[in-house]
C-alpha cells in the first residue's frame, strides 16, 4: 500500500486528496462559477431582487440554496447594522 491514490479517490474531487483543487481552473463549471457569483452577491449585501432577476430563479426559495453567505460575511453584516459598532467608527 503505497502513496498513491486510487483512481476512484483522485476522482473524487476530495479537499483531503487535494487541498488545491479548487484553485485549478479545471475545477470550475458553469454552475459552480453561478453558484459563486450569487453567493458574492448575497455577501456583498446586494437586496434579493437583484440575484433573483440575475440568476432566473423563479423564487427566493430556489434562489436560497445558491446564495449562501459565509460565517465571515454574515458576521460582517451584523457589525456593520450595530449601532454600537457604528458609533465607535
Amino acid at each position: 500500500m503505497g502513496g498513491a491514490l486510487s483512481s476512484a479517490a483522485a476522482n473524487a474531487g476530495s479537499t483531503a486528496a487535494d487541498p488545491y483543487r479548487d484553485l485549478r481552473l479545471d475545477s470550475w463549471t458553469l454552475h459552480r462559477l453561478r453558484h459563486s457569483t450569487l453567493t458574492h452577491d448575497a455577501e456583498g449585501g446586494t437586496s434579493t431582487p437583484m440575484p433573483l432577476a440575475r440568476s432566473r430563479h423563479a423564487s427566493v426559495r430556489s434562489l436560497e440554496r445558491y446564495a449562501r453567505p459565509g460565517v465571515d460575511a454574515v458576521a460582517r453584516h451584523v457589525a456593520e447594522r450595530d449601532p454600537a459598532t457604528r458609533r465607535k467608527g
